[in-house]
């Protein structure tokens, strides 16, 4: 596994809300803004952000993740709620456009900032996800009453309390998450309390959301992507997620590259995340050629 950089440490406020993050690289590189996955942090790229040579990279913590603050009591943390503050950061950054790499629910919010903002976003990034899947029209009553009784339930939820580090660190890796790459994610998630630790993670992202888009939501925002884009898929058998996911990104997505990488779902923080190094700088090298 590729030696991991710690990351030089940034915080911003934006619309009243604290947030935090990590960058690698010299500032005045190729501009690359990163959003992680669900319930992970801006470590997710401690390992991919400092073998992306030529960029400068900035990794956030997304609002109610990692060492970012919570959101007020009567928000909600849909994929949406956090285009904003995204921008907010570009801002911040003097970023008028940039290059977009997300992970997971990251990869989702990434589709929708860039399908709403494509001038902003000169390429896209998107690992192991493209979009949410539809929710069939008839659910939505039942969706709601789900995320309203969720509310309730989390915003009254005791945090958990660890002992230490490693014991946290054994809870995602029991969950399927490689060693390293929890060691990596679980100390920037965490924080001090009562009896040992407790995560920083705001328990409402554990609840189900009130809306879903909709099959042909999902479709305009992926038409709307105009920016030459990648996906990158964990490699896996004909039934896995990867396939379904390539197979819709291709009839929407007009300026689209696909390959897969061997591989788990953290295909990007294991011993194979030179190769999807290489794959990054090498779109990356091609487009911007391409629009030069």
């Amino acid at each position: 596994m590729s030696v991991a950089g710690q990351g030089r440490e940034m915080r911003w406020t934006v619309n009243g809300l604290e947030l935090a993050g990590l960058s690698w690289g010299e500032p005045g590189g190729c501009p690359l803004l990163a959003l992680h996955g669900w319930l992970d942090n801006a470590a997710s790229f401690a390992v991919l952000g400092p073998l992306l040579q030529g960029c400068e990279v900035v990794a956030l913590d997304l609002p109610g993740q990692g060492r970012s603050a919570h959101r007020s009591a009567d928000a909600s943390y849909q994929i949406w709620d956090d285009l904003p503050e995204i921008l907010g950061v570009a801002d911040a950054l003097g970023w008028d456009s940039f290059c977009l790499l997300g992970h997971s629910r990251g990869a989702i919010i990434s589709t929708l900032l860039a399908s709403a903002f494509p001038e902003r976003v000169q390429q896209l990034v998107l690992l192991d996800a493209v979009s949410p899947q539809a929710l069939p029209q008839e659910e939505f009553p039942r969706q709601m009453r789900r995320a309203l009784r969720d509310k309730v339930a989390l915003l009254a939820r005791q945090a958990r309390v660890f002992a230490d580090t490693g014991q946290a660190i054994a809870t995602r890796t029991a969950r399927g998450l490689g060693e390293d790459a929890a060691a990596l994610l679980v100390p920037r998630s965490l924080r001090a309390c009562a009896g040992g630790q407790c995560w920083t993670t705001d328990a409402r992202l554990h609840g189900a959301s009130p809306v879903k888009l909709s099959e042909a939501q999902i479709e305009a925002v992926l038409q709307a992507l105009d920016m030459p884009t990648l996906l990158l898929l964990a490699a896996g058998d004909e039934s896995s997620p990867g396939r379904w996911m390539q197979e819709h990104a291709r009839r929407h997505i007009a300026s689209l590259q696909v390959a897969e990488v061997p591989g788990g779902h953290h295909f990007h923080m294991e011993a194979q995340a030179a190769e999807v190094a290489r794959h990054v700088l090498e779109f990356m090298t091609a487009a911007q050629g391409a629009a030069g």
